[in-house]
C-alpha cells in the first residue's frame, strides 16, 4: 500500500445523482479552492462524440474503468499541488459503489484502488427531490438517486471512512456547512 503526505486534505463530496454536489462545487471554486470536478460527464461525452449514447448502460465496466481512471489521475495531480485543502466532486470507492448498484460484477482492482487513495473527509449529501433534475448525462430518476445513495454510503462505510451529513440549504449555506466543519477539525 502507498501512503500519501496526510497535510494535504483531500475532501470528498459524494451522493446521489442530482443532490447538489456540483453547485457546491462551483461555489467553492469561486471562492479560490482547488476542486476536481465530476469526470463522467466528460466520459458520457466522449463516448457520445463515439456514437454511444449511454456508455454506461451498454459497457458499464468499460465505462467504470474509464472512471476510475479519471478519478485516480485527479487524485495525483492533487497529491502533486501544492495547496492544503483539495475538494473532490465524488472519490475513487463512487466507482465500485455504483457498480455494486447495477449488480455488474468487476475485478479486484477497483477496490484495491479505493483502498490504495485515501481521502481525509467524506461530506455526503442526502437525495432532495426538491433540487433533483435529470439533463442528457444525468437520467437517473429520484427514487434511483435514493437507492444510488444507499450504495455509496455503504461503500465509504466498508472503507471504514467517517461520514459527515451536509444539512439541506442553500448553495452557500452548504458551502459555509463544509468550510465551517473542516475549520472546527470536525
Amino acid at each position: 500500500m502507498i501512503y500519501f503526505c496526510e497535510m494535504q486534505q483531500k475532501i470528498v463530496i459524494i451522493g446521489g445523482p442530482g443532490t447538489g454536489k456540483s453547485s457546491v462545487l462551483n461555489e467553492l471554486i469561486d471562492r479560490g479552492y482547488f476542486c476536481m470536478p465530476e469526470v463522467s460527464r466528460e466520459v458520457t461525452l466522449k463516448a457520445k462524440e463515439q456514437g454511444i449514447d449511454q456508455l454506461f448502460l451498454t459497457e458499464p465496466l468499460l465505462f467504470s474503468k474509464m472512471l476510475l481512471e479519471g478519478r485516480e489521475q485527479q487524485y495525483l495531480i492533487a497529491h502533486k499541488s501544492n495547496k492544503d485543502i483539495v475538494f473532490f466532486d465524488r472519490g475513487i470507492p463512487d466507482v465500485h459503489a455504483y457498480l455494486d448498484f447495477f449488480k455488474t460484477d468487476y475485478p479486484p482492482v477497483f477496490l484495491e484502488k479505493s483502498k490504495k487513495y485515501q481521502y481525509t473527509k467524506i461530506f455526503h449529501f442526502s437525495p432532495w427531490e426538491e433540487i433533483h433534475t435529470t439533463d442528457n448525462e444525468r437520467y437517473e430518476s429520484f427514487e434511483e438517486s435514493i437507492t444510488i445513495d444507499k450504495f455509496l454510503l455503504k461503500a465509504y462505510k466498508e472503507l471504514g471512512y467517517k461520514i459527515y451529513n451536509v444539512p439541506f440549504g442553500s448553495i452557500k449555506e452548504r458551502t459555509n456547512f463544509i468550510l465551517n466543519a473542516l475549520s472546527a477539525n470536525v
